[in-house]
C-alpha cells in the first residue's frame, strides 16, 4: 500500500511547509495515541526532540494530541533518537516519540515512533496510524484526559546505559576524542559519556541555538573535525548527525572512516570474541565490495538490505545477526540497542583503540574499498527505468561487470531521482558504465 505520510524514517519535510506543522504533530499524536490504546491501564507516551527551532513547536502540538486521547505524556527535552527507544523500554512506555529531522537542515522536522519494545514501528502499525489520521479523532471524557510532565534526569539515564556497553575493564585513560555533536541531539550526553570513561575529550558542535543544528558541522560535513584532529594531535575524531544515530569516524591523520570499515572493525572484533551471532553482518545494497570480500576472508558472510537502517534492521533480526549497518554510518549493535546508535557504536570503536594500542589509521582501515561511483539523474516524470533501451544497456552493463563488479540503480523515495551506482575493480569502466546508463535514464525521460 502506498504511504501518504510515512517515509522510510518516519513522517518527515520542511516545517510549516509540508506535513510538519503544529495541526498535522495534534492529528499523529491523537492517531498514534489511539491505536496504542490497547487495555484499561494508564498509556503513557515518552518524547524526545532535537534541537531544531521548530521542535518546541511540533513538541507541543505533540503533547495536545496525546492528552486528548487519553494518554499521559514524559517530555525529556534534547536526547538523541536511541535514547528515546531506549527509555521507552525501560520505563514501561507505550510508545515512544521523536521530534527530529535527523542530519537534514534545522528547516525541516520529522516525526519517528517507536513501540513499546523499543523498535520503530511495523509497517502495519504505520499504515493503520495513517488511516487514523484522515479521520475524526476520538476525544477522551474530561475526567480521562492525559496528563504531561517533563524528567529532568533523562539524559543521566541514557549515559549511565550506554557506558554500561563499555566492558567495565576498559577505560579510555590517555586518550584525545575530537568530538563533533553537529549541535544536535546529543551536545550533553556523548562529551558527557566519553569523558566519563576518562578520554581527553575536545568538543565541537555542541552549542546548539535552534538554527545551526548540522550547519557545517556533524557526520555530513567532517571538514571542521578533520582540521581539528590534526591541529590538536588527537588520537580520532567522531561525528554525530543531528540525532545522533549515526557516525563517522576520522583518524589521527585526518582520513574519513566510514560505516563500511566500522562495521568490519565491530563485526570481525565481536567474531574473535565469540560474541558475533549469525556469522555476520548486515549492511544495504550501497556498502563497498571491499567489505564483502573482507568478510569472506574472515570466513564472515555479508546479508545486503535495502537502503534504510530500518530495513538493515528487519535483516538483521531475520538471520539473528546482532551486527548491521549503513555506510553512511548508521550503526546497529542489537546487544546494546534497539535502533541506530551514534555514541554506542563511538564507544565500542574506542573500545578497540584502547584493547588494541595501535593508532586509529591501522584499526580502523581494514580493507581497501574497491572504486565506486554513484550519480543522481533528476527526471520530470515517468518510469523511466521501464524504458526498453535503459534497460538494454543496464543489461550490458551488468554483462561486463559479471564477476567483478556490481551495479545498483534504483530510484529515490523521496524525490524524482534516479540513484546509479557501480563499482569494480577497474575505475575507469565503472565511470564509464555508469555515465551509459544516466545519459540512457536522461533520454528516455526527456
Amino acid at each position: 500500500m502506498a504511504r501518504k505520510y510515512f517515509g522510510t524514517d518516519g513522517i518527515r519535510g520542511r516545517t510549516n511547509a509540508s506535513a510538519m506543522t503544529p495541526e498535522m504533530a495534534m492529528k499523529v499524536g491523537q492517531a498514534a495515541g489511539a491505536h496504542f490504546l490497547r487495555g484499561a491501564h494508564k498509556h503513557r507516551v515518552v518524547i524526545g526532540k532535537d534541537t531544531r527551532l521548530s521542535g518546541y513547536m511540533i513538541e507541543n502540538a505533540l503533547v495536545a494530541g496525546f492528552t486528548s486521547v487519553g494518554m499521559d505524556v514524559v517530555q525529556f527535552g534534547p536526547i538523541p533518537t536511541p535514547a528515546v527507544a531506549l527509555l521507552t523500554r525501560s520505563m514501561r512506555a507505550d510508545l515512544g516519540v521523536m521530534i527530529s529531522a535527523s542530519h537534514n537542515p534545522y528547516e525541516d522536522n520529522g516525526i519517528k515512533l517507536f513501540g513499546p519494545d523499543g523498535f520503530k514501528l511495523s509497517d502495519a502499525d504505520e499504515i493503520a496510524i495513517e488511516a487514523l489520521l484522515d479521520q475524526p479523532a476520538k476525544l477522551a471524557n474530561a475526567p480521562d484526559v492525559g496528563r504531561a510532565r517533563r524528567i529532568e534526569d533523562s539524559r543521566g539515564r541514557y549515559i549511565h546505559a550506554i557506558k554500561a556497553s563499555v566492558p567495565e575493564h576498559i577505560r579510555f585513560d590517555g586518550l584525545h576524542v575530537v568530538l563533533d555533536c553537529a549541535h544536535g541531539a546529543a551536545y550533553q550526553v556523548a562529551p558527557t559519556a566519553i569523558w566519563e570513561l576518562g578520554a581527553k575529550v575536545t568538543p565541537i558542535g555542541v552549542n546548539p541555538n535552534g538554527k545551526n543544528i548540522n550547519d557545517k558541522v556533524g557526520s555530513t560535513y567532517v571538514s571542521t573535525l578533520q582540521e581539528t584532529v590534526v591541529s590538536a594531535g588527537a588520537d580520532i575524531g567522531i561525528a554525530l548527525d543531528g540525532d545522533a544515530d549515526r557516525l563517522i569516524v576520522v583518524d589521527e591523520k585526518g582520513r574519513v572512516v566510514d560505516g563500511d570499515q566500522i562495521m568490519a572493525l565491530l563485526g570481525t572484533a565481536m567474531s574473535r570474541a565469540g560474541k558475533l551471532t549469525g556469522d555476520g553482518i548486515v549492511a544495504t545494497v550501497m556498502s563497498n565490495l571491499g567489505l564483502e570480500r573482507y568478510l569472506e576472508s574472515q570466513h564472515l558472510k555479508l546479508v545486503r538490505a535495502k537502503v534504510g537502517d530500518r530495513y538493515v534492521l528487519e535483516e538483521m533480526r531475520n538471520h539473528g545477526i546482532n551486527v548491521g549497518g549503513e555506510q553512511s554510518g548508521h550503526m546497529i549493535l542489537l546487544d546494546h540497542a534497539t535502533t541506530g546508535d551514534g555514541t554506542i557504536a563511538a564507544l565500542q570503536v574506542l573500545a578497540q583503540l584502547v584493547e588494541s594500542g595501535k593508532p586509529a589509521s591501522e584499526v580502523l582501515h581494514l580493507f581497501d574499498p574497491v572504486p565506486q561511483l554513484l550519480k543522481n539523474v533528476r527526471f520530470a516524470g515517468g518510469k523511466p527505468l521501464e524504458n526498453s533501451m535503459v534497460q538494454a544497456v543496464i543489461a550490458e552493463a551488468e554483462a561486463e561487470l559479471a564477476g567483478k563488479g556490481r551495479l545498483v540503480i534504483r530510484p529515490s523515495g523521496t524525490e524524482p531521482v534516479i540513484r546509479v551506482m557501480a563499482e569494480g575493480d577497474d575505475a575507469a569502466q565503472v565511470e564509464k558504465l555508469v555515465d551509459a546508463i544516466c545519459d540512457a535514464v536522461k533520454a528516455a525521460a526527456a
